[in-house]
């Protein structure tokens, strides 16, 4: 079956959040999202949503340093 689209593993579909919706409409940008074939619709909401979390994990990350920084501090 090569090149059969049965091989092929299910990708994870990703909701589309709020903000991300909100962004589309008020930059006019819905109908050219909707255009987009859904594989690459849902590509594009992994990576905001993968942007998303290692912004967050930085962040997290930061505060963890900054606070065993100012523990071995005292």
């Amino acid at each position: 079956m090569a090149g059969g689209r049965g091989s092929h593993a299910r990708r994870e579909r990703y909701p589309m959040p709020d903000d991300v919706r909100q962004e589309l409409t008020g930059r006019g940008l819905d109908a050219a999202y909707a255009e987009r074939p859904p594989y690459q619709q849902n590509d594009y909401l992994g990576w905001i949503g993968r942007a998303k979390r290692r912004k967050h994990e930085r962040g997290a990350s930061h505060r963890c340093s900054t606070s065993l920084q100012a523990g071995s501090a005292t």
